[in-house]
């Protein structure tokens, strides 16, 4: 990679660390699902959730489904599944470095197929939203940062944060084969650096998360860590950093420089917006002429991004990232 802010060796460390004592996981009870007619089609989808809480039961709307389909769903509250046989897909477009128009071999999705069958219909999706923006041949190494703020407690157990990473993991399937995405949760303290990959994605991001302490997190540290890791690989691709956030970060101006620092790198940012935070600061990163970001977008994924159809979801996620690669 180029000189810059990262050049030379990196001062963050590439493998698992654990940020503080594992937190305890309590057993989640059954939900009762239904599918109204308005919901998007979705394979496997929870509608409420039933818990125990200070000694009385709970109930609360749920509304998430999974990208994986009721295996997902099921495998979240301890149910063991086996991978079913499916028809061969159709083979994608594979991708080039930097140029959308490149031609070239094919990514065979059959990796896909044997892995992580539930995923298929998203991995899909996602190479139909790259193909419809002439950037089917584009390679890139996809990072998802995860914000681990005491406001996302509930959309972790809730298992939303599990069901959109999954959506990253079927998106990284169209633009780098190897089946894997590292994840770096930004929390109160060091960030954690992991991984989800085809082979144990299920369940993958309940068992993390309660590695990490909850706090206010630091985005930039988390931003830093990404980037670390990516110059660190040597990856010849851009890197495209899912960086899912819900609340403005305590960092900005930090925040800014990096973005600035790392425009000449071949990273781009797309921060994600869903939570109950504000995150006006990351939708007004490009609002201003005289301070605009040409590697950076804003997606809001609403309150739900489970809710969200696959269709408009990876045009939210790669919109920006076609344009940038044009430039």
């Amino acid at each position: 990679m180029g000189a810059g802010l990262f050049s030379g060796s990196s001062p963050f460390p590439v493998g698992p660390t654990s940020s503080g004592e594992p937190k305890r996981s309590s057993p989640a009870a059954p939900t009762i699902g239904s599918k109204p007619s308005s919901w998007p089609a979705a394979g496997g989808r929870s509608a409420a959730e039933l818990y125990r809480r200070d000694g009385g039961w709970k109930i609360r709307a749920v509304g998430q489904g999974y990208a994986s389909g009721l295996a997902g769903l099921a495998t979240d509250y301890g149910v063991v599944v086996e991978s079913e046989p499916v028809a061969t897909p159709a083979l994608l477009p594979t991708q080039g470095r930097r140029d959308s128009r490149s031609s070239g071999p094919v990514v065979d999705l059959s990796k896909v197929e044997r892995l992580a069958p539930g995923l298929l219909p998203p991995a899909r999706q996602a190479g139909k939203a790259l193909a419809d923006r002439d950037i089917a041949n584009q390679r890139a190494a996809v990072y998802l940062i995860l914000d681990h703020d005491w406001h996302m407690e509930e959309l972790y157990e809730s298992f939303a944060v599990q069901a959109f990473a999954e959506r990253v993991l079927a998106l990284s399937a169209t633009l780098d084969d190897d089946g894997t995405v590292p994840v770096v949760f930004s929390s109160g303290r060091e960030p954690f650096l992991e991984e989800i990959r085809l082979d144990n994605y299920r369940g993958r991001i309940g068992q993390l998360h309660t590695q990490v302490d909850w706090g206010w997190g630091n985005v930039a540290d988390a931003m830093r860590r990404a980037v670390g890791h990516y110059q660190e690989s040597g990856a010849a691709d851009p890197a495209f950093i899912v960086t899912q956030v819900g609340d403005e970060p305590w960092d900005k101006a930090e925040v800014r420089s990096l973005l600035q620092n790392t425009a000449s790198l071949g990273v781009f940012w797309l921060f994600v917006g869903f939570g109950r935070g504000k995150l006006a600061f990351y939708k007004n990163l490009n609002a201003s002429a005289s301070a605009t970001f040409t590697n950076v977008a804003f997606y809001d994924a609403s309150k739900n991004p489970g809710s969200v159809p696959d269709e408009r979801f990876y045009a939210g996620l790669v919109d920006a990232f076609a344009t940038w690669l044009r430039h």
